[in-house]
C-alpha cells in the first residue's frame, strides 16, 4: 500500500502576478518571520538563478504571501515589501528580503509634534487617519488619559513601539489595521476570545524549556521629574523585597507608573520560555495566540502559554517547518 505523505503547499504574488509557477522549481528556501510588534514581520526568498533567466526584483514592489498544505487550504500571511534583493554565486543565487508593507513608507518618516489632555485613543486614532489605517484599540486603553506626549524627530512607528512598551501592549500594524491591546490578554482589541491551540510532543522535533527566578524582581521603581518642587521623585509598583529601577526619568508621576507597571509585567511573562519546532508547519498560528502544550513534562504542560514569534519555513530538502516562542503568562 502506497503511504501519502503532506505535500507543502505556497503562493507568492508579485505586484498581482502570480509568480507560484514560475519559483516553485527554483525555490532553495522561504522564511516568513512574524512578531507581536517590536519589529515588523519579515520573509526571506532564496531562489536558484543558475541559467541566468530570473528578473530581479525592484525594491518597492509588493509579495503577496501564503502557506500551508495541499488539499488542507492557504493561509494568507500578509502583503510585504520588498527593500533588500541579492544575487551571488556561484552556484547563482537570488535572495530577496521584504518586510511587512504596513511598517514601511511613510510610517518610518521622523516627525515632530505634541499632544495635550487628550487620551491614548485619541492619540492613537489620529495616527491611523493620517495613513488610512483601521483601528483595532482596546477600549481599556483607548480610555487612559494622556496629560502630555512629545515626538521629537521619531517616526510614528517608534513612537507606537514607545507606547506600547509604556503600556505593555502589543503595538503594531497589520492587514491595515492599527492594532493596540494589552499583551497576554487572550483577546483581540474588540474583546474576542483568540482560538487557543493545542501542540503535543509528538507535534515537534525539538523543543529548549527555561525558567528564570520568578521572585528576582518582586517591584520595579521609576524615577519622575516634579518640576512644581523642583525634585527628582520615584514611584514604586510591587514591592521593594527586591527592586528593579528603571533608568530613564520621567515626565510625570503617572507616566512614571505606567512605565513601572508593564516593565514589572514583561518580568512576570518572562520568566517561563519555551521554544518549540514543529515537524509540519503550522501557518495557522500566530503570535500572541494562547498555547497549550501536553506530552513534554507536567511542569511544562501546566504553563499558560502565548506565542510570542512564529517562523514558518519551506525548505526543498526538509519541507514546512514552524518554530515558535512561546512565553509563559
Amino acid at each position: 500500500m502506497a503511504v501519502s505523505y503532506p505535500v507543502p503547499a505556497w503562493r507568492v504574488v508579485l505586484d498581482g502576478r502570480d509568480l507560484t509557477d514560475r519559483i516553485a522549481p527554483r525555490l532553495l528556501d522561504l522564511t516568513l518571520t512574524e512578531s507581536r510588534g517590536e519589529e515588523a514581520d519579515q520573509l526571506d526568498l532564496r531562489i536558484h538563478d543558475h541559467d541566468g533567466r530570473m528578473a530581479l526584483p525592484h525594491r518597492g514592489v509588493t509579495l503577496q504571501v501564503a502557506l500551508g498544505w495541499r488539499g488542507s487550504g492557504l493561509v494568507n500571511k500578509g502583503t510585504f515589501i520588498v527593500d533588500d534583493v541579492e544575487h551571488s554565486g556561484s552556484p547563482d543565487i537570488i535572495s530577496i528580503r521584504a518586510r511587512s508593507a504596513d511598517l514601511t513608507g511613510a510610517m518610518r518618516s521622523r516627525r515632530e509634534r505634541s499632544w495635550h489632555a487628550t487620551t491614548l485613543g485619541e492619540i492613537l486614532g489620529g495616527i491611523a487617519g493620517e495613513h488610512s489605517l483601521k483601528t483595532a484599540i482596546a477600549p481599556a486603553l483607548a480610555s487612559i488619559p494622556v496629560p502630555h506626549l512629545d515626538q521629537a524627530n521619531e517616526s510614528d512607528v517608534n513612537l507606537l513601539t514607545r507606547l506600547g512598551k509604556r503600556f505593555d501592549a502589543v503595538a503594531t500594524v497589520k492587514a491595515g489595521t492599527l492594532v493596540f491591546s494589552p499583551i497576554g490578554s487572550g483577546t483581540t482589541p474588540s474583546g474576542i476570545t483568540l482560538p487557543a491551540s493545542t501542540i503535543t510532543r509528538a507535534s515537534g522535533d525539538q523543543h529548549r524549556f527555561t525558567l528564570g527566578d520568578r521572585e528576582k524582581c518582586t517591584g520595579v521603581r521609576a524615577f519622575w521629574n516634579d518640576h512644581k518642587a523642583a525634585r527628582r521623585r520615584s514611584v514604586l509598583v510591587g514591592d521593594g523585597t527586591n527592586e528593579t529601577r528603571l533608568q530613564a526619568t520621567f515626565a510625570s508621576e503617572a507616566e512614571a507608573k505606567q512605565r513601572a507597571t508593564a516593565e514589572l509585567q514583561r518580568s512576570g511573562r518572562g520568566a517561563a520560555r519555551l521554544d518549540i519546532s514543529l515537524a509540519l508547519g503550522r501557518a495557522d498560528i500566530y503570535p500572541e495566540q494562547p498555547i497549550g502544550v501536553s506530552g513534554i513534562k507536567a511542569e511544562i504542560d501546566e504553563v499558560r502559554w502565548l506565542v510570542a514569534k512564529a517562523t514558518h519555513r519551506i525548505d526543498g530538502s526538509i519541507g514546512f517547518t514552524t518554530s515558535l516562542e512561546l512565553e509563559g503568562t
